[in-house]
């Protein structure tokens, strides 16, 4: 029998970050103008050149008075991340970064480009506490949670970057990924003042369409019946990873507290509440997990529980320094994807971006000498 693995869901209490416009509502907003001796409409001239134009620079700020810019942004906008290092690879369409937080804590995002629109992989925690062993981020630990304001910014740099043209051509950012280091739904509060930010009405917030938005979880099964009933239909993803408990138990801890069927009860649960079709992530590893048997179980286990309500993202597993797995032969990925579409379940493997940065899925940790 296996030595239990220690799941982590409270984050160390360490000093919180210095209090950011991007934290406060907007009542708070309209105080903390008061407080400056200004007025309250000033708080949407501000929402506006920071969730729409992507500044925090005064020297940008026009319409507002010369004499209290500089005020303004000293006492709202702290500078919260400060990038230390970015990797590009796909010819430099992904771009891994490595920022570093007021607390000198460190975490990474990947920004990543297409033809029309980019893609960031935001990350909600630094380390990660579920400890699964495949993962280069969850045998970290977990250091800390991330504040609002820490994701929101990620974002609207990520934003600025991609219009700026950093990756190439200029494109708008237009969908957010909570696959970044961390178990989003482990930091929820936080995490669903990002989300309620991403896709508020500009300029109250960045605009984004609510199904652009996903957000990732080992399977928090509280939490995610708590996220269904929000109002706010993001596309959940269900990192499942094996469809047995006695596989799973090993892979992803947290099934040790609450087991497949009740993850995947759980993720039918947000679609009938949202309309939003789940998504499975489910790393493909090499004699592991990846077996045809296991792919007709996952697909009876999916179509016994309705049809139309998930889609399946294979994932050749991402190499992490020292593991002792890697990825599926291709020839037993395509069978997998053959009897999963068997069960009629849609499954379309994951394109993997960034892998050669330690970018990709699975892959981002910080290393001794960042």
């Amino acid at each position: 029998m296996s030595t239990p693995v220690k799941l982590t869901f409270a984050a160390p209490r360490r000093g919180k970050p210095p209090r950011h416009f991007a934290d406060l509502t907007v009542d708070e907003r309209k105080e903390a103008m008061r407080e400056l001796g200004q007025p309250s409409f000033r708080a949407k001239q501000l929402a506006t050149h920071y969730f729409d134009h992507l500044t925090v620079d005064a020297a940008d700020m026009t319409d507002l008075p010369a004499d209290a810019r500089e005020e303004m942004v000293e006492a709202l906008f702290p500078p919260l991340m400060t990038p230390i290092r970015s990797l590009e690879a796909d010819k430099g369409a992904t771009q891994k970064t490595l920022w570093s937080l007021h607390d000198g804590v460190k975490v990474e995002s990947v920004l990543m480009k297409y033809p029309d629109r980019a893609t960031l992989c935001v990350t909600s925690q630094a380390g990660c506490g579920m400890a699964c062993p495949f993962c280069a981020t969850g045998q970290m630990g977990l250091t800390r949670n991330l504040s609002a304001a820490e994701i929101i910014e990620q974002v609207r740099l990520a934003a600025r970057s991609a219009r700026d043209g950093d990756l190439g051509e200029g494109v708008r950012l237009s969908n957010v990924v909570f696959m970044g280091m961390g178990e989003p739904l482990a930091n929820y509060k936080t995490v669903m003042t990002a989300v309620r930010a991403l896709v508020a009405p500009e300029p109250l917030g960045f605009g984004l369409s609510a199904r652009h938005v996903t957000v990732s979880t080992v399977g928090l099964v509280p939490a995610i019946d708590k996220l269904s009933k929000e109002g706010i239909p993001v596309t959940l993803a269900l990192s499942l990873h094996a469809p047995d408990d006695e596989l799973r138990d090993e892979l992803v801890p947290i099934n040790t507290r609450w087991k497949v069927d009740e993850a995947l009860d759980a993720a039918r649960r947000y679609f009938d509440a949202t309309g939003r079709r789940v998504s499975i992530e489910y790393a493909l590893i090499r004699d592991i997990n990846d077996h045809a048997h296991r792919a007709d179980l996952l697909g009876e286990k999916l179509a016994a529980r309705g049809t139309g309500w998930v889609h399946v993202n294979p994932i050749p597993l991402n190499p992490t320094p020292g593991s002792k797995w890697t990825a599926s032969d291709p020839a037993v990925e395509d069978e997998f994807v053959r009897r999963l579409r068997a069960h009629g379940i849609p499954t379309t493997i994951r394109d993997t971006r960034g892998s050669d940065i330690d970018g990709a899925c699975g892959q981002l940790a910080i290393k001794e000498d960042d």
